[in-house]
């Protein structure tokens, strides 16, 4: 009798988890960019180590058409965390621009790596510095992306008009090397890290010589009219073939972000581990040599960091209020 009692206390118990393991299984979604960017191949690193290292996640990378597109994501409160652009989540965050009367409820995760505005032309296009894109066939990134954001900012800042001084597509940036490689685009502005695989296929292309374009003079208007998101930077010489000297440009932070409603231990498992297993994301990437916990300040996103991930970086000795 006891053996019955036993056994059907075992199957009971049995019964009882099974809801509860299906309960802690997380399928999660990373909302990252084009192909021929940075964001892609990182978001498939981090699913990959959340996957096998937070128990009962399952996560997977999507291809998006970058940082607008993703925060849309984010505001449909489906399981989504997303790679995106300070500035474009800070429109989210407040509903504007791109974002007017839609607010996203969006949170910070973690500051992941800088992003480097890429203003990049071949020689012989005519092409040397901003106030040149004026007549010229010029792409300024894909419908979604905030590199499209980033660019109309910078040529407003030059002075000239996005739709009346050039010829523009919107064209992501492994289409846009494509086009400047058929003569059908004289230049494109591409946001991403260092190196970004297209732009280097562009400067590796036989008989074409790279020209990137300086800018990093338009940072102070920008900030003037957005609010302080942008700073001076520079791409170094030896990043991409072709280039005679360091490339002065606009820059901006990525983030990572969740929805507000993400879970508090979710969203602290997702940090820790990107920190934990940091070498195999450099590994992906070596943008990740970026994600360091110096980094995560209140004063580097505009945007509030969600409670869980707040959590980790406390006990890192990291307070961010």
């Amino acid at each position: 009798m006891n053996k019955l009692f036993q056994a059907l206390g075992a199957a009971t118990l049995i019964a009882l988890a099974a809801p509860v393991a299906a309960q802690n299984k997380i399928n999660i979604s990373i909302a990252t960019g084009g192909t021929g960017g940075v964001y892609y191949p990182l978001g498939g690193g981090m699913a990959a180590v959340f996957s096998k290292f937070i128990p009962g996640m399952d996560a997977t990378a999507e291809v998006t058409g970058g940082s607008v597109d993703n925060l849309k994501l984010i505001g449909s409160g489906k399981p989504y965390i997303a790679l995106t652009m300070a500035d474009a989540t800070l429109d989210a965050f407040k509903g504007e621009d791109k974002f007017k009367g839609n607010k996203v409820a969006v949170r910070t995760l973690m500051i992941l790596y800088p992003n480097r505005m890429h203003v990049v032309s071949v020689e012989g296009r005519g092409v040397n510095k901003i106030a040149d894109l004026k007549g010229k066939h010029v792409s300024t990134g894909s419908p979604g992306s905030a590199t499209e954001v980033m660019a109309f900012r910078v040529i407003e800042a030059a002075g000239l008009d996005k739709d009346k001084d050039m010829k523009r597509e919107r064209l992501g940036v492994a289409e846009s090397v494509n086009a400047m490689k058929d003569g059908k685009i004289d230049a494109f502005f591409w946001v991403g890290g260092l190196p970004t695989a297209a732009v280097t296929d562009i400067a590796n292309t036989p008989g074409t010589k790279i020209k990137m374009i300086d800018h990093a003079d338009l940072v102070p208007a920008m900030n003037k009219k957005y609010g302080n998101l942008y700073i001076e930077d520079v791409i170094p010489k030896a990043t991409y073939r072709g280039m005679d000297a360091d490339n002065n440009q606009s820059s901006v932070m990525n983030v990572l972000v969740a929805n507000a409603n993400m879970d508090d231990m979710t969203a602290y498992n997702i940090v820790k581990t990107i920190f934990d297993k940091r070498q195999d994301l450099i590994n992906v990437h070596k943008e990740a040599e970026n994600f360091k916990l110096e980094n995560q300040k209140a004063s580097a996103s505009p945007i509030p960091f969600h409670p869980g991930a707040a959590k980790y970086f406390a006990e890192k000795g990291i307070k961010l209020n």
